[in-house]
């Protein structure tokens, strides 16, 4: 393939703007030639690699497509900083990054290096990030998946410790002989999303056939919020533990293992973003959890 780097470009800025219009203003083009780059990529690669939706949607060949723009994008950003000597803004970096992560340790991570470069996060459960990383809509992801994701590295990070928690009015309620099988089939539970299985797990494990009423609160400090004003009981981060809460269950300690995935690139754009991201993991996260697992 002949692939043209103006032509990757244009599909990078359709994918991050939504439409054709949206990419020709970020471009400074007119959409009829992000329109005609677009289309002479696609007879370059000899597939489809979008469809032309509102939002444009990205193709499974679009998708591999997308991830070598951004790759050449960024490495044609660090060769200008390097040439520059450092005066060059570096690349927008997409990073797929978990809510309680980036409520409690990874904003304060990123921010010396946000002077240099902007950042995309995208926010979702941990378990679900490698998506966006397979997908090449992120550069890097922390994820809960241990196992590289093809065409990327990984570095542990550490532990996320979780505890069934609520306030002691909650707990005085709902749970007065302790966290039996039948108290947590009635007491309410604050369920982040839909997606957000780390009650579900717990519950598996104490009482498999618990079917409680649940309040989904999808934002992870108003999460914290609503179990301390009773809402009901949920798994509350160490690092994120409001005043006033007690523990249901000392046995029901859940420890989220993290890691830091990226593409497998020399960039020293994205080394630089692991460092900062790994020197702070170790400084906040529990790492006995991931020598246990080792």
């Amino acid at each position: 393939m002949d692939l043209d780097l103006a032509q990757l470009r244009a599909l990078d800025a359709t994918v991050r703007a939504g439409t054709l219009e949206a990419a020709a203003r970020a471009l400074h083009v007119t959409p009829s030639a992000v329109s005609q780059r677009l289309r002479a990529l696609e007879v370059a690669t000899g597939r489809v690699l979008l469809v032309r939706s509102k939002p444009v949607q990205v193709t499974e060949s679009g998708q591999a497509v997308l991830r070598l723009a951004r790759q050449v994008e960024l490495l044609a950003a660090d060769a200008a900083r390097e040439l520059s000597g450092g005066t060059e803004r570096g690349p927008a970096l997409p990073i797929a990054v978990n809510a309680d992560s980036m409520a409690t340790w990874v904003l304060a991570a990123l921010a010396p290096l946000a002077g240099e470069h902007a950042f995309d996060l995208h926010r979702e459960d941990q378990e679900h990030t490698s998506e966006l990383l397979r997908s090449g809509v992120v550069m890097a992801a922390i994820t809960a998946e241990a196992a590289p994701v093809p065409g990327c590295t990984v570095t542990g990070l550490g532990a996320m410790r979780y505890r069934p928690m609520a306030t002691a009015a909650f707990a005085a309620r709902w749970f007065p002989e302790g966290a039996t099988p039948a108290a947590l089939d009635r007491a309410p539970v604050v369920v982040f999303d839909r997606r957000d299985d780390l009650q579900h797990g717990y519950l598996r494990e104490r009482a498999p056939d618990a079917d409680p009423p649940l309040h989904f609160v999808p934002a992870s400090a108003d999460y914290a919020a609503a179990v301390a004003l009773g809402f009901g009981w949920g798994m509350v981060p160490d690092l994120q533990r409001p005043p006033g809460l007690v523990e249901l269950d000392p046995g029901g300690v859940v420890d989220v293992v993290l890691h830091w995935q990226q593409w497998k690139l020399h960039s020293a754009t994205l080394e630089r973003v692991r460092a900062a991201v790994v020197a702070a993991a170790r400084e906040r996260l529990d790492q006995s959890a991931v020598r246990r697992r080792g």
